[in-house]
């Protein structure tokens, strides 16, 4: 089996998951391009706006402290810089830093979001604004940021809150980016699972029927296309169940005008005692077994109705009537299959199948089995088959293997077109291949 293209293989198969998939792709789609938005300008914006008030708010700081140099100046400024800016100052006088112009930024890198570009603009608003070499220590301090700047006459120590750095919009956007995804395809899918479920409910009606089943609960609903689809399948339905009808009616009456003068044909040969009315009162009788085959063919059983039937015990009745008739006949049922069946036209079928196998073979097995959703029937033969070229056109009406036309050799041709027609009527069908006996198989597959 080839390959299925890419686009079928991976794209959901019933029609609530591809109504998603449009429905919940663009919304995607939608988020992916306004995150990028948000990150690409806004975050962005915002960090480096953040980053140079923490710069500004250390070079005030550092300004007023070279202004006042006074202790109890110095204590106010670092007073006011804790109330006000919330950032606490030391100041280590005659101090040097260890690595002199290294601003360390790799543990900030690792405990904050990277890559977002928070680093690169606190490191270079403090260049911009501070202008000294510097060291900046994220790591040892779970909620702050140290950072060492060299002065002249010390180093000076600012402790800031990390909260100063980023904005917590990122998750406000986030979580109301997803909850209104969530909530929106909810809502996207009790909408659908709705207008599907008349969808569906429209495909168990035509599947039902295709099996010959009533619908007698089925209306329409759900969109106005699903209702003019339902409607329209329920036209079909009657209409179908109305010529079915009045075919029934007329070939009852066709076969009560026919049966009439052929039965005062008989009752006239009987009476008389002319040389050759022996030979015409056989071919009345053919005449009267080719106009029962064709009402049978044309009639059906359509009129019966359905009902639980045991397939098992069904074709035990049957083969019991076979070997009565001298057929050699195998039987095997692999369980209890119960389904709805119209018992008189399985025993038809089965009859029928039955007899051809043992008109042409010694020997037949008929075996009966539960296959996925369905039974399935075998029936096979050592006889001599059917050629391959040959097993589509024997279900054709009054086509026959045999090239006579002797009604007591080869019938009228009917035979196979009734089991086809009774049987599909079930929404089953029947297939030919070789049997393992060396005769022909045949399968029946009517749905449970």
């Amino acid at each position: 089996m080839p390959d299925e293209p890419f686009h079928k293989r991976f794209l959901p198969k019933g029609l609530l998951g591809r109504s998603l998939l449009i429905l919940v792709t663009p919304l995607v789609l939608l988020q992916l391009v306004s995150a990028y938005v948000f990150f690409g300008t806004h975050w962005d914006v915002v960090t480096r706006r953040l980053a140079i008030g923490l710069a500004g708010d250390i070079r005030a700081v550092m300004d007023l402290m070279h202004d006042f140099p006074e202790p109890e100046d110095q204590d106010r400024i670092r007073v006011i810089a804790r109330n006000a800016m919330s950032l606490k100052i030391a100041f280590e006088p005659d101090a040097i830093l260890d690595r002199t112009g290294m601003i360390r930024a790799d543990a900030w890198s690792e405990r904050q979001v990277s890559g977002l570009g928070l680093e690169t603009n606190l490191i270079q608003a403090l260049n911009d604004r501070v202008g000294r070499p510097m060291f900046i220590d994220a790591r040892d301090r779970e909620d702050e940021i140290v950072i060492r700047i060299q002065l002249s006459d010390g180093v000076l120590e600012v402790a800031a809150p990390r909260k100063r750095l980023y904005s917590s919009t990122m998750i406000v956007f986030i979580l109301w980016m997803v909850g209104t995804s969530l909530l929106l395809t909810g809502i996207a899918t009790l909408f659908m699972r709705n207008q599907v479920r008349a969808v569906r409910r429209l495909a168990a009606a035509a599947d039902r029927f295709g099996k010959g089943r009533d619908v007698p609960d089925f209306h329409p609903e759900g969109a106005a296309e699903v209702r003019q689809a339902a409607a329209a399948f329920t036209k079909m339905r009657e209409r179908i169940k109305r010529q079915i009808s009045q075919r029934t009616e007329m070939l009852a009456g066709v076969s009560h005008d026919l049966r009439t003068p052929l039965t005062r044909m008989k009752l006239q040969l009987a009476m008389m005692d002319a040389e050759g009315s022996a030979e015409l009162s056989e071919d009345v009788a053919d005449m009267e077994r080719m106009i029962d085959g064709y009402l049978a063919f044309a009639r059906g059983d359509g009129a019966e109705k359905l009902e639980q039937t045991d397939l098992s015990a069904l074709i035990e009745s049957c083969t019991a009537k076979m070997r009565r008739s001298g057929i050699d006949i195998d039987v095997h049922c692999e369980e209890k299959l119960i389904l709805p069946l119209r018992p008189h036209a399985i025993e038809r079928v089965l009859t029928n199948l039955l007899s051809n196998a043992g008109r042409h073979a010694h020997h037949v097995a008929i075996r009966a089995r539960k296959r996925d959703d369905a039974a399935e029937i075998l029936i096979d033969d050592d006889g001599p088959g059917i050629p391959r070229e040959q097993r589509g056109a024997v279900f054709k009406p009054f086509f026959r293997l045999e090239g006579s036309r002797n009604q007591s050799t080869g019938g009228i041709g009917l035979g196979l077109t009734i089991v086809r027609d009774l049987v599909r009527g079930h929404g089953g069908d029947i297939l030919l291949e070789d049997s393992p006996l060396g005769g022909l198989r045949v399968r029946l597959r009517i749905p449970l």
